[in-house]
């Protein structure tokens, strides 16, 4: 099977990695300084929007949409989304190092079975090749 990801199609990839890990930690530390939200007091909502962990983190995740967007447009789904779950690992690393969370070694296991499935992926071509459809003419002839 042919590999079709070039240099560029890689950085899409790499940029949907790190946008949406990036921009989930940075919601994460924002809501972590605002505060829990019940349905009682959704006001609260608007009072985190004004957080600039919350809007940075935002913006980050409009960036991880518009680069999964652009490789949803030359591959697969099937590929695309597993291709990216090396973001579970920079969001672990992250909440570790930067949260200060505690991740349990069954957390870790589970992330490293994930990580691994990828492997069944990427050796895939990335997007489903589909016969050619007849052309008119063609179909006059039958």
């Amino acid at each position: 099977m042919k590999h079709t990801l070039s240099f560029r199609r890689y950085l899409i990839l790499l940029a949907v990695m790190l946008t949406v890990s990036v921009g989930d930690t940075m919601l994460s530390h924002g809501m972590a300084q605002v505060g829990p939200v019940s349905a009682h007091h959704l006001g609260l909502l608007l009072v985190a929007m004004k957080n600039p962990w919350i809007i940075g983190g935002i913006l980050l995740l409009i960036g991880y949409f518009a680069s999964y967007l652009t490789a949803l447009s030359w591959a697969d789904l099937t590929f695309v989304l597993p291709s990216t779950a090396f973001s579970y690992v920079v969001i672990a690393l992250l909440a570790k190092f930067w949260q200060h969370e505690t991740i349990s070694l069954y957390r870790w296991l589970g992330i490293m079975l994930i990580v691994c499935g990828v492997g069944f992926v990427a050796n895939g071509p990335s997007l489903t090749e589909h016969p050619p459809k007849p052309s008119e003419k063609e179909m006059e002839e039958v």
